[in-house]
């Protein structure tokens, strides 16, 4: 067990969850409490809001020695959803893969307004044909085909490895016959019109790269994260050819950075002639704009 816990008296699970959590505080993790709960709940079989009802269980062997894979993995810079293989997105589960980033709580806000947008032209029920473009694990795609009952998804990415992913996501949350892969670049995938267009492309400015945290740069995939010099390569891409997969009254909904909205809104006037407005997310920061294609 590598001596982790040699300095612990483990009398049961509350003692090895303080013991984690002491370990990862120590180690100056921003999420140390968060952590240790669910990396303790997911070795138990339990969800992390039930781990104070285990408090008094006696730990098992087995349980110790995947307790402690898990902080070995964790304390050497590998954040938690990759240590367990799967993250939450919008009430789901999502496994992941070295081709995928991790869906993110920020995103829900794209989520969010997709489906405002829906709801002001059609509403939840209609038949949307829509796309998303690098869909990575499917998050976004899948979130939103468990919201519109009646939609179909051409789901877009560089990578055969993140589509795969994303199709294994989709069955398991029982949306795999709406949810339809296709290996492409932005949107030279797409033939004929759609309803509305979703994408959380790459938007860190190249120069950002080498600054970002190590759990970032050594575990998600560049392709996913590099905006190219000036933050705006793929959303230059999407805007300017969106007018020719898109039908009347339809819409592109994009993640931005927290300092684009501007520069964004400028590029759409630039390009198609047309004003974005942009959503914030919970904590305030602009997080989704919104090009309606009249």
């Amino acid at each position: 067990m590598s001596g982790l816990f040699d300095n612990f008296d483990l009398k049961n699970v509350q003692a090895l969850y303080l013991a984690v959590r002491s370990l990862f505080r120590d180690a100056d993790l921003a999420e140390a409490d968060l952590d240790a709960r669910v990396l303790v709940a997911e070795a138990l079989r339990i969800e992390p809001r039930n781990l104070i009802l285990e408090y008094d269980q006696v730990i098992k062997p087995e349980t110790l020695a995947v307790v402690s894979r898990y902080v070995e993995e964790r304390l050497a810079g590998k954040p938690v959803g990759r240590v367990l293989g799967k993250r939450e997105f919008w009430g789901l589960e999502f496994s992941l893969s070295s081709a995928t980033l991790e869906p993110r709580p920020d995103t829900e806000t794209l989520v969010e307004t997709a489906i405002a947008f829906c709801q002001a032209h059609g509403g939840l029920e209609k038949e949307w044909v829509f796309a998303d473009i690098g869909t990575g694990t499917g998050a976004v795609a899948i979130a939103l085909l468990t919201e519109l009952p009646n939609a179909i998804c051409l789901a877009v990415d560089i990578s055969e490895e993140a589509l795969e992913t994303a199709q294994q996501n989709a069955a398991n949350n029982n949306v795999r016959d709406r949810f339809i892969p296709v290996r492409g670049s932005y949107l030279d995938a797409l033939s004929g019109s759609y309803d509305f267009v979703v994408s959380n492309p790459p938007y860190i400015r190249s120069s950002v790269i080498e600054g970002l945290s190590h759990e970032v740069k050594q575990h998600d995939p560049m392709l996913a994260l590099d905006g190219g010099v000036d933050g705006l390569t793929a959303y230059k891409e999407l805007i300017g050819n969106a007018k020719r997969v898109l039908k009347r009254n339809s819409g592109l909904l994009m993640e931005i950075g927290f300092d684009q909205a501007d520069e964004l809104s400028t590029l759409a006037r630039e390009l198609v002639g047309l004003e974005a407005c942009c959503e914030h997310d919970l904590a305030g920061q602009p997080r989704v704009i919104v090009v309606v294609f009249p």
